[in-house]
């Protein structure tokens, strides 16, 4: 099985274990969200060590040993990114399977289980052009001063969203135009979206323009700009613009 696909397969299955999770049992939303993290996390962690026994792997559930950082090869998953969405049952959490090579989100899959879809780096598809008005994608619980920011010097609609995976992937699929995020994201929040969105002909960077670095000592990588190509440089002009008063 190619790297590909296996991100795929263990995003998919994942999603199944979590679906099941939810529908059997009668924990909190916060317990039930403890539960899915903990039971993918183990599913993902033990079938990567298996099937991929020389790479390495960092994970939002599991300590690091630095061992990774030794590694060409780096898996980088989580097993449910918005455990809060995921745990209240709304429809707006992934799940997040990727690999970094030399630093570089390559392969990637991200599941949205309720919608039945897993999107993938081997399976690029054309994305829509953008809109009119720009639909911007914020956190519904804390959006970015940058987002609101920008979204208003653009005339861009917000629309508040759930889990970094599922507003990637709703620039992927053409339902918004821009996900620019800022002030505090980590590898495991983005490395899968990247992959698939970069496969997919997005633009995929830091806010200031710069490359997006993974399997890194540091995992914090507090901010993201994934939108079309032809968009990309206006975003950031702004962006600098803004952070420059």
């Amino acid at each position: 099985m190619t790297d590909a696909a296996l991100a795929a397969h263990l995003a998919e299955t994942a999603g199944q274990i979590l679906l099941a999770v939810r529908g059997a049992t009668v924990f909190s939303p916060q317990a039930l969200g403890k539960a899915g993290d903990q039971t993918a996390n183990q599913f993902l962690v033990q079938a990567i060590r298996h099937a991929r026994p020389d790479d390495g792997l960092l994970s939002e559930e599991m300590s690091c040993d630095g061992e990774r950082l030794t590694k060409r090869r780096t898996w980088i998953i989580d097993p449910v990114d918005g455990t809060r969405e995921y745990g209240e049952a709304r429809h707006d959490w992934a799940v997040h399977v990727a690999l970094a090579i030399d630093g570089v989100a390559a392969i990637g899959a991200v599941a949205l289980p309720d919608a039945g879809l897993v999107l993938r780096s081997d399976q690029p598809a054309a994305v829509p052009p953008p809109a009119s008005p720009l639909r911007m994608l914020v956190s519904r619980t804390r959006p970015a001063p940058e987002a609101v920011a920008v979204a208003e010097r653009l005339g861009a609609t917000l629309v508040p969203m759930g889990s970094a995976g599922a507003k990637a992937m709703a620039v992927v699929q053409g339902e918004a135009d821009i996900y620019l995020h800022s002030g505090g994201q980590f590898e495991l929040d983005s490395a899968a979206p990247v992959a698939v969105a970069a496969a997919f002909g997005l633009h995929c960077s830091r806010i200031d323009g710069s490359p997006l670095r993974y399997n890194q000592e540091d995992v914090y990588l507090p901010d993201l700009l994934i939108c079309q190509k032809e968009l990309a440089g206006e975003v950031l002009a702004l962006v600098r613009e803004i952070n420059a008063r």
